[in-house]
């Protein structure tokens, strides 16, 4: 495509629009998950089942083997298969968010869904990333549509939309020099506002103890409606997050949005933390998904989750609240947005 998706009318959707479908990119490799690669089916087959019921789920397999053996494990499972469709891309990780297709969209011309092919890098090259980086294109070609490719590097978990021209994001991700080095915040800025269509971008700072992507905002702070974020607090001092969680809440209490409104803020507790041979995981509840008729909210079994879901059921009271455990997942360093990208109905 020639232009930008801005030029062209085109935007990204917030996640809350209805949806056509969730690509998902289904694990196959060990080192996703170690040790725990067998634990982490069923609370992901449950996600599978979950998102399903109101919408299809694309999934990216690494090989037709891989494919042959799905389909005979989902029919043993008695999926729904009328609501699953397959993908044959290899892939190097599970993470969807961050490596799959990120769709933007205008209903005024013919071309009216397009894919923003972003650079991938493993979160500043710490992981192999040659498959993943590919997904989105094969994406787009096999579903025959038009690709921008803005030529920098970018993961979808990094910013978090109102739909109506805001983005969140944060300082400790996307100005990391492991992403794009030499680019200047200006510089990002207005990429990201003529390739996902917006007009304004919001600066957070450091993201949560545990996350390995430098501080996805989607483990921190995500909109919730157009005006309006839940953002996580940790209530105990002397945790690692404290400090930069209460700064974060700091920072959102003088932002203002793209239309010049003021934000509302909905406080949501930290689960308690959540260790694996020795070292601290992001476990954080505001890496739920949302999807036509669901949120999808992570769970790890303690206290604080029945308060969590209460939240998110008042911020979404159209839809039914689902907790998934996510204590096996989070190993991976991510939960169910991280797994999930949205594919918007046009």
């Amino acid at each position: 495509m020639t232009g930008t998706p801005k030029s062209l009318g085109y935007r990204f959707p917030a996640e809350w629009e209805k949806h056509e479908a969730t690509w998902l990119t289904y694990p196959v490799h060990e080192a996703s998950f170690p040790g725990k690669m067998d634990k982490i089916i069923r609370p992901y087959h449950q996600f599978i089942r979950c998102i399903a019921t109101a919408e299809k789920v694309k999934i990216n397999v690494h090989d037709q083997t891989l494919l042959n053996y799905l389909e005979t494990l989902f029919r043993e499972e008695e999926m729904d298969f009328s609501a699953i469709e397959f993908y044959i891309h290899p892939s190097d990780d599970v993470w969807c968010r961050d490596h799959g297709p990120c769709f933007v969209v205008n209903p005024l011309i013919p071309e009216k869904k397009a894919v923003v092919n972003w650079i991938f890098n493993a979160w500043g090259n710490k992981y192999p990333s040659e498959n993943d980086n590919k997904i989105a294109e094969s994406v787009a070609s096999a579903m025959s549509l038009p690709v921008f490719n803005p030529g920098i590097c970018m993961e979808g978990g990094s910013v978090d939309f109102n739909g109506e021209g805001t983005i969140l994001t944060t300082e400790a991700c996307l100005l990391n020099p492991n992403r794009n080095p030499g680019m200047k915040r200006e510089q990002i800025e207005k990429t990201l506002c003529e390739y996902y269509g917006v007009n304004k971008i919001l600066w957070l700072g450091d993201g949560i103890e545990g996350d390995d992507t430098d501080g996805h905002v989607d483990d921190m702070t995500r909109f919730v409606g157009p005006d309006t974020v839940v953002t996580a607090v940790e209530k105990k001092k002397k945790d690692e997050n404290y400090l930069n969680l209460q700064n974060n809440l700091k920072k959102l209490s003088s932002m203002r949005l793209a239309s010049g409104k003021q934000i509302n803020i909905a406080e949501i507790p930290m689960p308690d933390p959540v260790y694996w041979e020795g070292q601290r995981l992001p476990a954080s509840y505001a890496n739920f998904y949302l999807t036509n008729n669901a949120v999808i909210v992570p769970v790890y079994q303690c206290k604080q989750d029945d308060h969590a879901l209460e939240i998110l059921g008042d911020c979404f009271p159209e839809r039914r609240v689902v907790g998934i455990d996510s204590t096996d997942i989070v190993w991976g360093f991510g939960s169910f947005h991280c797994l999930s990208q949205q594919e918007p109905l046009v």
